[in-house]
């Protein structure tokens, strides 16, 4: 199941890599249509959710450390602030609809989180990995393993 588990950490560090794909795809897309942002869209509302929660299962199943189950919700949870700065930001712009300063303010987040997205994710895979060629022992005491016996301390 570990493998399971550093498989699906890497597909969901892949779709985050592929928003900011999409998000560019959307963004130099000329004229800008209501599909412009589609594949940035629909990659944010289902595949990442799913890897996401996929991901977490498959750790808590993999005996993961208590606290690596939680950095891999992680994601997760910021794809849910995703949601809230595009909700606020759209909130804040003006009565025909356009943004505004304070809204651009906001919605400027978005791109800065999918950055912290990212890097929890990367940072999941990478334990990931380390959990996967722990001994069992270790890994079920939330220890991490070392690679060099040497560094170890008494």
């Amino acid at each position: 199941m570990r493998k399971v588990y550093v498989a699906l950490s890497g597909l969901l560090l892949l779709a985050i890599v592929a928003q900011f794909y999409f998000a560019a795809v959307g963004a130099f897309d000329k004229p800008q249509e209501d599909g412009s942002f589609a594949l940035h869209s629909m990659t944010g509302t289902m595949v990442i959710p799913v890897l996401s929660l996929l991901a977490i299962v498959a750790a808590a199943v993999a005996r993961a450390p208590g606290r690596l189950i939680g950095l891999t919700a992680l994601p997760l949870g910021l794809l849910v602030v995703q949601v809230l700065i595009i909700v606020l930001g759209r909130a804040l712009n003006d009565s025909t609809g356009n943004t505004t300063p304070a809204s651009l303010a906001i919605l400027g987040l978005h791109a800065v989180n999918g950055m912290a997205m990212m890097g929890t994710a990367g940072l999941v895979l990478r334990r990931a990995r380390a959990l996967m060629t722990a001994p069992d022992g270790a890994a079920a005491a939330g220890e991490a393993p070392l690679r060099d016996s040497a560094a170890r301390t008494p």
